[in-house]
């Protein structure tokens, strides 16, 4: 995982995050953000935004080597 701040002057209203899960395996782009979504439930009520590419470890591994 790697999480970004992305907000202005660093005010921690705004992230990026690249998640890399086996638990990603076999679900769609909306599945897998509605679980990450789910575990940050009560974080994503306090910023802004919040942007997120999630990715299994093979389509991780796939995404390095290009």
């Amino acid at each position: 995982m790697e999480i970004e701040d992305t907000s202005p002057n660093r005010c921690a209203a705004s992230f990026k995050a690249l998640i890399v899960s086996c638990q990603f395996e076999g679900k769609p782009l909306l599945q897998r953000h509605r679980l990450v979504n789910g575990c940050l439930a009560a974080e994503l009520k306090e910023i802004h935004a919040f942007e997120q590419k999630t990715l299994t470890p093979e389509q991780w591994e796939k995404q390095k080597s290009q």
